[in-house]
């Protein structure tokens, strides 16, 4: 064991270390959280313009199948 001797690491050294293990761990912790967060919000599903919900919405908003019609330009003889 002679000639051997161990090298020591300065304190700066040592909390460089340190500080580079915090920020991986606080990085790991916010894609935690994120994930945290979708999944007790979900994105909602947008409804599909299909005709039938169209119509449908324009109805809730009290519009006639004659006002509809009118807004596309629609004419009927």
């Amino acid at each position: 064991m002679e000639g051997k001797t161990r090298v020591r690491r300065s304190k700066e050294e040592l909390t460089a270390a340190i500080d580079i293990k915090i920020a991986s761990h606080k990085a790991s912790i916010e894609a935690l959280e994120a994930r945290k967060e979708n999944i007790l919000n979900p994105k909602t599903h947008k409804r599909k313009a299909t005709l039938k919900n169209l119509i449908a919405i324009a109805k809730e908003k009290g519009m006639s199948e004659e006002d509809i019609a009118q807004k596309l330009g629609i004419t009927f003889d």
